[in-house]
């Protein structure tokens, strides 16, 4: 591992994840970005729980998605453990699938019928939140070696910050569209119905609780017909 040409190039990196447009554009970057930069790495994604659901975020292959979903039926794994652990360990290796598998019993030996030699998975946080395991996968076993560990920790650090960057990012803006077209919505019932401010809101978040509709879905149904549904 040449650690100078790595540096300028997690630098560029950097400088790369924050011009992406979009948060899926940015967990694209970050998954491809694993398989240049940390050696022996033939595939990556992003696994991320949600309410026990295991979800695969921007995965390079149908490998990646094949591994989480193993991880969620049999409930265990490196990458797994890396996306629920919120104290102790952030960062799992399986070097050798080959070997006995000591940890994670049920896991290894389906994962070697996928094709896996050795993999990773490194918790995605920062001060605030964890995001979810960044998780490198090779064909070939013991791949991955320590520094292939330290670059792929120093990657995840760089790519947790992005991703939460770009996500708060999209909730602003998602806010700010929520604003406008419900403010466009209360004038036009203002306008057709002689409501208040405080009415025309009113019967909008009415309508949306009623009928189990998003306020923003409702407000613009209001815009595209002139009047609540």
């Amino acid at each position: 591992m040449d650690w100078r040409t790595f540096a300028q190039e997690m630098a560029s990196l950097a400088r790369d994840l924050l011009a992406q447009e979009s948060v899926n554009d940015t967990l694209k970057r970050i998954t491809s970005s694993a398989i240049e930069l940390v050696e022996g790495c033939d595939a990556a994604g992003i696994l991320v729980l949600r309410g026990g659901r295991v979800h695969s975020l921007a995965p390079t292959e149908q490998l990646v998605v094949d591994s989480d979903r193993l991880q969620e039926r049999v409930g265990e794994g490196p990458c797994f453990d890396a996306a629920r652990t919120s104290e102790g360990a952030r960062q799992f290796r399986i070097a050798d699938f080959t070997a006995e598998a000591r940890r994670w019993p049920r896991y290894v030996p389906e994962a070697r019928a996928l094709g896996l030699g050795s993999m990773m998975g490194i918790l995605l946080f920062t001060e605030d939140e964890d995001l979810g395991a960044l998780d490198f996968y090779s064909r070939r076993p013991g791949a991955f070696t320590e520094a292939s560990e330290t670059a792929g920790w120093l990657l995840a650090s760089h790519a947790a910050v992005a991703f939460s960057s770009a996500r708060t990012q999209a909730q602003l803006e998602e806010a700010i569209g929520t604003r406008h077209i419900v403010g466009e919505a209360m004038g036009i019932l203002m306008g057709s119905h002689r409501l208040t401010e405080d009415q025309a809101f009113a019967a909008l978040r009415r309508h949306s609780q009623d009928h189990n509709v998003k306020l923003r879905d409702v407000a613009r149904q209001v815009c595209e017909r002139g009047g609540l549904p």
